[in-house]
């Protein structure tokens, strides 16, 4: 990667400062939420949306069960969002086992229910280990559904990105060539998959540059705080847990407090790693808890924007 001397100038300000010294909160956010299954996992969630709103994201974005298995779930729950909150929602919607005209009736719901921002995938099997098999009447792919949604509403649509390839991908060529395709259908932007070093992400950052992709390209941060939960994410889409982590966390399982101070400073060290680079907006993977997500914002600068206009008053 090239960095500029802005760039350079920062990097070595990292090293020498505090890490987090002084940070201008020159950075916008995203937080990516689940459609609870209980009660107690909604004010759970709600908790978590309610804690994380002041930090003004530009939107929050809740997921889409494999097979469309959450699909009443996450309909309400992105409704319930645009109706309540001054968020702005985006709906997860997928390709799986289900017909074009099925999931463009979804889509319609959301445009029904105000909703204007779409996280366009292609899904995961329902079965988990299982191949991808388009249905017969149904999107083909990713870039298939992007096309097709714009086709129906102005949608702003966000696609996903795989730093360290996508597993049936085989080559960065071919993952690239694929993402290129979904934002030259529509898409505004490109959200990556986690990852767990920033050399990962600046590489395939220059590499999607090199393919001629220029758009904005969001790392998605998932700050660990179960370890095991963590490698069986990692093992579906294909990101590398390092030697290292594994060891960090190695003797923390009955002291859940000390394993959410490691996950938060090995998540907000890479952040500020992104942050010397370059990268100004950042997607969080909530888990539906918000503590971790709202303690890194908080070390990379940004405060709540009531206590702001407080200030300014």
């Amino acid at each position: 990667m090239t960095l500029s001397l802005a760039q350079m100038e920062e990097a070595r300000r990292a090293l020498d400062a505090p890490l987090f010294a002084d940070l201008s909160g020159d950075v916008g956010v995203s937080f990516e939420f689940f459609p609870p299954k209980s009660e107690k996992m909604e004010a759970q969630l709600w908790d978590a949306i309610q804690t994380l709103a002041p930090l003004g994201p530009r939107f929050v974005s809740v997921t889409y069960g494999a097979g469309g298995s959450t699909r009443e779930r996450t309909h309400s729950t992105v409704a319930r969002i645009q109706r309540e909150t001054s968020l702005s929602a985006a709906a997860h919607l997928t390709c799986v086992e289900a017909t074009r005209e099925e999931i463009d009736a979804v889509a319609e719901e959301y445009w029904a229910a105000g909703v204007r921002h779409i996280v366009a995938l292609r899904g995961d099997p329902p079965v988990m280990g299982a191949k991808f098999a388009a249905h017969p009447q149904g999107y083909a792919n990713a870039a298939d559904l992007v096309a097709g949604l714009k086709r129906l509403h102005p949608f702003e649509i966000s696609v996903a990105a795989y730093p360290e390839l996508h597993p049936d991908s085989g080559t960065q060529a071919v993952d690239l060539d694929n993402l290129k395709r979904k934002l030259d259908a529509g898409a505004s932007r490109a959200i990556t998959q986690f990852f767990f070093s920033p050399d990962c992400f600046f590489r395939f950052r220059d590499a999607a540059a090199a393919a001629g992709i220029d758009a904005e390209i969001v790392p998605g941060i998932l700050p660990v705080s179960n370890v095991a939960q963590t490698r069986k994410f990692a093992g579906l889409c294909g990101a590398e847990i390092p030697g290292w982590m594994d060891r960090l966390f190695e003797g923390l399982d009955d002291h859940p407090g000390a394993r959410q101070l490691v996950a938060a400073t090995l998540a907000a060290e890479m952040c500020r790693k992104l942050y010397a680079g370059g990268v100004r907006n950042f997607h969080f993977y909530t888990l539906n808890r918000a503590e971790l997500a709202y303690a890194i914002c908080h070390l990379l600068g940004l405060r709540p924007v009531a206590t702001i206009q407080e200030q300014a008053a």
